[in-house]
């Protein structure tokens, strides 16, 4: 493709260059300077590489994708065909990955100097090597961002985690319940990322936007690795996206801060002159926009409004039995255990969510689900955001049989396929459930539950304001 030299950009580079504008000798005219030998290596790696790191070469990814149930459509579908990084050693990235494709990119610059010693400059290759960074960490950004500003990614805790022994929940759960608490704060993130990610759409704000990303996807970083997060390594190589994209301008920004000198923004760009190649773009540009903005985001708001959410099940659970409950009685085999702190087998207390879960508090040991990436399940089944992380209580989902007053309780932590219980459920009075039955190995049991009147900061602070003086 030819470049377009405008008399503005001759201004530039005489600015850019001291005042001294290079010219061909023959002609008199402006030509692009060419690179040094050190820029030509360094681009030739960081190109190879950065593709390799953005183009879905790896099956595991397609294969993934494959899994997915398309139909109907779902915006977790849109928001893991965004998520694309390599992996060569496990289900997710690792900086080992980062490492093979550095070998593969040093053997590929090595190669493409000895093929090709003519070229001079590599402009165009650059410009577009950006546009593929910059498109493809802003289709990152939006994945999160709007799953952040409709507060989904960090909801608020489920009535059994603020029911859990605080030396019972993870660091990574401590982070994202304390963010969940605040969902204005966790929308206004949201926002940033999704501003950010506009910015990168747009030639001349790209760097404006890369400068954002830094600070704070680099926040997440730190966040991910003080926390004990699973996705450090996926958020640093957008870090690297960035950096790499902001450091196009940083010898002008220096320029212009720390020696004070008169600078030009670049203004270079491929010559669009064939029609197909500007009408092209136009509608790449427009597909792109409605996709990852306009439908994911009302796939996303959709979901927000009809579910409140991905993390937690949406089926209803047993009607006005909410709460928590302590256990009066339970009886074991036909004989009564008292109350003891360390009896593996009698319950401490139950908690009922709005939906089918039901949680119980005992000294049964449990397995512990870490699930620190991020995964979005359609299925109230594969949903397990309320109990990673939380050891201290085993979380049930329930059926319910209404003509039988039964409810069939299976065992959420995939740790225990077998726990499943069959129980009568009786319930006197409003603050009392009388639940019968067996469990897995066929031992009776028999449980009387009194709900306890227990009122919660987070509740009591958004019926009155947070503002206001409560009083619990």
């Amino acid at each position: 493709m030819e470049l377009i030299e405008t008399p503005v950009a001759r201004k530039e580079k005489s600015i850019v260059n001291g005042g001294h504008e290079l010219k061909d000798k023959k002609d008199n005219v402006p030509v692009t300077p060419a690179w040094t030998a050190y820029e030509k290596v360094a681009f030739r790696f960081f190109f190879i590489y950065f593709l390799l790191q953005v183009v879905p070469l790896d099956w595991k990814y397609y294969s993934d994708l494959l899994a997915l149930d398309w139909s109907p459509l779902h915006f977790s579908n849109i928001f893991y065909a965004a998520r694309y990084t390599p992996r060569f050693f496990s289900d997710v990235p690792v900086l080992q990955d980062w490492l093979v494709i550095a070998v593969i990119a040093i053997i590929g610059t090595i190669a493409w100097g000895i093929v090709e010693r003519k070229n001079k400059e590599y402009n165009n290759l650059y410009y577009w090597l950006r546009v593929v960074l910059r498109y493809r960490l802003a289709v990152a950004l939006l994945a999160y961002g709007f799953i952040k500003f409709f507060p989904m990614q960090m909801p608020e805790p489920s009535l059994s985690n603020l029911n859990t022994n605080y030396g019972d929940i993870s660091h990574w759960k401590v982070f994202s319940m304390s963010t969940g608490i605040v969902p204005n704060y966790e929308s206004f993130l949201g926002l940033i990322e999704i501003s950010a990610a506009l910015l990168l759409l747009y030639r001349k704000t790209a760097s404006v936007g890369a400068f954002i990303i830094l600070p704070f996807t680099g926040n997440v970083v730190m966040s991910n690795l003080a926390y004990e997060g699973g996705e450090y390594v996926y958020s640093l190589l957008l870090v690297s996206f960035a950096l790499f994209l902001f450091a196009y301008d940083i010898p002008r920004l220096i320029s212009l801060t720390s020696f004070e000198k008169s600078t030009l923004p670049s203004r270079f760009k491929p010559d669009f002159k064939e029609d197909w190649i500007s009408n092209g773009r136009i509608i790449a540009k427009s597909s792109f926009v409605f996709i990852f903005v306009f439908f994911y985001g009302y796939k996303t708001y959709s979901t927000y409004q009809q579910e409140k959410g991905y993390q937690y099940p949406n089926s209803k659970g047993l009607v006005n039995a909410r709460g928590i409950y302590n256990v009066k009685e339970f009886v074991y085999n036909g004989k009564t255990l008292p109350y003891a702190a360390n009896d593996p087998i009698r319950w401490k207390d139950v908690v009922f969510e709005e939906w089918a879960t039901l949680s119980i508090r005992s000294n049964q040991a449990v397995n512990l689900v870490t699930a620190t990436t991020e995964e979005i399940f359609t299925k109230d089944t594969e949903r397990n955001y309320e109990f990673a992380g939380i050891t201290g209580r085993h979380y049930y989902n329930y059926n319910i049989d209404s003509a039988n007053q039964i409810l069939k309780l299976v065992n959420r932590n995939g740790n225990y396929p077998k726990d499943q219980w069959t129980l009568k459920y009786d319930r006197t009075t409003d603050e009392q459930i009388v639940l019968s039955g067996t469990n897995p190995n066929n031992d009776s049991v028999y449980v009387v539950l009194e709900r306890i009147n227990k009122k919660y900061l987070l509740e009591e602070a958004a019926k009155q304001g947070r503002r206001r003086g409560l009083k619990l």
